[in-house]
């Protein structure tokens, strides 16, 4: 396929207003000049990282075992060692993609790195690590990646309040995106309030798709037509909600940046599925969808670039309505695959740790 067919599939998605981020940050995606080919050619717009991205990469790059028994003398906690192999990387990628931010006047070009998974339910100590990450990373596109637990939601507000850009993640539900933006916005108006710019404070709400496909469709017959259909009826709900919603406007008059909703967990669970259907059926304006390296390729090579995003969701309430009809609530499953997620973080963390010691 000529090349540059490939890259204007992706480059044609970001002609929509959506943004493609990637779903992976290592020390060899930067090395390699990878990174740089995929903003350049690709139109990759931001990075987003969690604790089984860095656990693989420190697992498999031998630039991250051939630093670690200096590591092991300079730093005596694994979490310490952690976070000094990984935040330069970090700051490198915020650096590849600072010209990006500068041109989108702060609105791409972002860089997420996360809050360790014991803060959870921690509020005041999220609060903290957030103002220290954010110290530490010395980056204005990074972006300090917080789950939005009851006690992460709380945090928000004095987090967005404090100036730092957040990715509220481990989103599974519509009251989760409802609590996520209203503490997003009262972060906002307490600096208006005190007379502090709202400018350039990012934020971006991460709702988390294929795994609740897989809850749900768990709980469906064989062959039952509404299989595979919840997550983007639901998101695409989500998305005209928010598009109707013109509760910003005050804070869009003073040059606050609008919390846009991105889609996460956007790789297809099982072979039958078309390996680019989460990315294909969610494209809209003011959205970000972060991939896996292995679902950008997809869609490099095949994947097709059109508006599906809209206001008009009737279809979509028709199907949750049946979903509801057979029992099944998206707001309980969004609950438990909450805690099912954190559960993954904190044991991808736990491993990720025992590599330092």
């Amino acid at each position: 396929m000529n090349n540059m067919l490939e890259h204007s599939r992706l480059q044609a998605v970001g002609a929509l207003g959506q943004q493609i981020w990637l779903d992976n940050l290592s020390r060899q995606l930067i090395a390699s000049g990878q990174l740089a080919e995929l903003i350049a050619h690709d139109g990759v717009q931001g990075v987003t990282s969690n604790p089984a991205i860095f656990y693989h990469a420190i697992q498999h790059d031998p630039a991250y075992q051939a630093a670690l028994p200096l590591l092991r003398t300079a730093h005596a906690s694994p979490e310490a060692r952690f976070e000094a192999l990984v935040i330069p990387d970090v700051q490198r990628a915020c650096d590849l993609f600072a010209p990006l931010y500068a041109d989108s006047d702060g609105r791409a070009g972002f860089v997420s790195f996360e809050v360790a998974p014991r803060l959870a339910h921690d509020a005041a100590g999220t609060v903290a690590e957030a103002q220290r990450l954010w110290a530490l990373i010395a980056r204005p596109n990074a972006m300090i990646k917080i789950p939005a637990t009851p006690a992460g939601i709380a945090a928000l507000e004095d987090v967005i309040y404090a100036g730092i850009s957040v990715n509220m993640t481990l989103i599974f539900s519509a009251s989760q995106v409802q609590a996520v933006r209203a503490a997003h916005r009262r972060g906002l108006a307490r600096r208006l309030q005190d007379k502090l710019s709202v400018q350039r404070i990012a934020s971006v709400a991460s709702v988390f798709i294929s795994r609740i496909d897989v809850a749900v469709d768990a709980l469906l017959p064989a062959g039952d037509k509404l299989r595979g259909q919840a997550a983007m009826a639901a998101a695409r709900i989500v998305y005209a909600d928010s598009k109707n919603d013109n509760g910003f406007g005050v804070f869009a008059a003073f040059g606050a940046t609008p919390q846009w909703l991105l889609w996460a967990s956007t790789a297809t669970k099982t072979a039958a599925e078309r390996d680019v259907r989460y990315v294909e059926g969610l494209i809209g304006p003011d959205t970000i969808n972060t991939v896996p390296d292995a679902t950008l390729a997809a869609f490099r090579d095949h994947g097709v670039a059109a508006l599906t995003l809209g206001t008009e969701v009737q279809a979509e309430r028709a199907i949750l309505a049946q979903l509801a009809h057979q029992g099944i609530d998206l707001e309980t499953i969004g609950k438990q695959l909450l805690d099912a997620g954190l559960l993954q973080f904190e044991q991808a963390f736990s491993k990720l740790l025992a590599l330092t010691e």
